[in-house]
């Protein structure tokens, strides 16, 4: 049972975190394209990686609402950059080491991924193969006691601060879903290269890289749970990634929402505030209450998930709806800003642009679609 005072506590925390120790230098993060290394630090100093991992390997314990809070107080501040980072460790990786890791696994990462002396991210997407991940490339190839390993992945978020890299691999070239296994590589390894840093439209401090590897050798203890079931685990550990991203979305609803309207209370036309109008009143009347269907979606989810009952379709059809509301949302919003929305000193024109690859990645809102379908009227 969750301790509504600890929980208040604990985001006040973490909001007072965010205005010492981001609001000030996050315009200039997002000028030099990346979130600097010593924020994961003092993310970890103060506890706020990873706080769901148990006590006997570094963590907190803390209930799976204390972790999806800190996403969505990140983006409700409008650092969306820093949601996608922050998530990528505590909601993506740090699950599959919990779950599906060896003892030794567990041991030998999970602290360090709690103090931020680790910095972690997952590689799926391959140039050629990005929803479809039974077409990746990238090969394991299995030798003596390790296993040689050759290819590239692109889209990789945290990819240029990675300690850690849970690589999605081919263990059986030759096979589809059944030849898919996961390995926990570490970046120090000869052969691992990480390329440019990518440049995106939106989420410009958020480090999204390439990575390449040639030649190299990955112990055979690095294999994460057992070889060919990499898929089914993929499977498994998605939901948590789709609630991650519906955090997130929600998050920057809700900061919009606050956004616009302290704006449209202060800023006049033809004699009046834009608040006394009844388009502007609509507007965010209208966001304001999707948003609460919203909200109560994402805590239903997040129940479930508490409970170890959140399906692949449930949490499909979240976050398709929540992400396309997002998008909707933002672009309402940016209206009622005018020429201003436009301008980038406007903190509304970065949730604008930020939301507008989370219909994308975590499997493409379409893919969702079908997810849903195929619950709906079978295959």
């Amino acid at each position: 049972m969750q301790n509504d005072t600890e929980f208040e506590l604990f985001r006040d925390n973490y909001r007072r975190f965010l205005k010492e120790h981001v609001a000030p230098y996050f315009e200039q993060w997002e000028e030099d394209g990346i979130i600097p290394r010593e924020l994961w630090y003092k993310l970890g100093e103060n506890g706020f990686l990873c706080v769901d991992v148990p006590e006997e390997y570094g963590g907190y314990g803390a209930p799976i609402e204390y972790s999806l809070m800190l996403v969505q107080e990140t983006a409700y501040a409008g650092f969306s950059s820093l949601a996608i980072a922050i998530g990528g460790q505590s909601e993506l990786v740090s699950p599959y080491i919990q779950n599906i890791g060896s003892e030794e696994q567990k041991q030998y990462w999970l602290p360090k991924m709690v103090t931020g002396e680790v910095v972690t991210c997952i590689a799926m997407t391959e140039a050629n193969a990005g929803s479809d991940l039974q077409a990746i490339r990238t090969q394991a190839i299995a030798e003596d006691d390790h296993y040689i390993v050759d290819g590239s992945k692109t889209f990789i978020s945290n990819g240029i601060h990675a300690d850690l890299i849970v690589l999605v691999t081919k263990t059986d070239p030759q096979a589809k879903a059944k030849g898919i296994s996961i390995l926990l590589v570490d970046a120090k390894l000869d052969g691992v290269k990480k390329g440019r840093a990518l440049k995106k439209i939106g989420l410009h401090s958020q480090d999204t890289a390439e990575l390449f590897f040639d030649q190299v050798k990955v112990p055979k203890n690095a294999l994460l749970g057992a070889e060919g079931r990499g898929f089914t685990y993929l499977m498994q550990e998605l939901p948590r990634e789709r609630l991650c991203i519906s955090m997130t979305a929600l998050g920057s609803i809700l900061g919009a929402i606050e956004l616009t309207k302290e704006y449209v209370l202060v800023r006049k036309a033809f004699g009046q505030t834009l608040s006394q109008m009844q388009n502007t009143r609509f507007v965010l009347a209208n966001a304001y209450i999707k948003a609460q269907a919203a909200q109560a979606f994402v805590d239903q989810c997040a129940d479930l998930y508490s409970k170890d009952q959140l399906t692949v379709t449930q949490v499909a059809a979240l976050k398709c709806f929540i992400t396309d509301l997002q998008c909707e949302v933002m672009d309402q919003l940016l209206q009622l800003f005018g020429g201003y929305g436009y301008m980038q000193e406007y903190p509304i024109s970065r949730l604008f642009v930020d939301a507008r690859v989370q219909k994308i990645y975590g499997g493409t809102n379409e893919i969702m679609k079908e997810i849903v379908a195929r619950e709906l009227l079978g295959k």
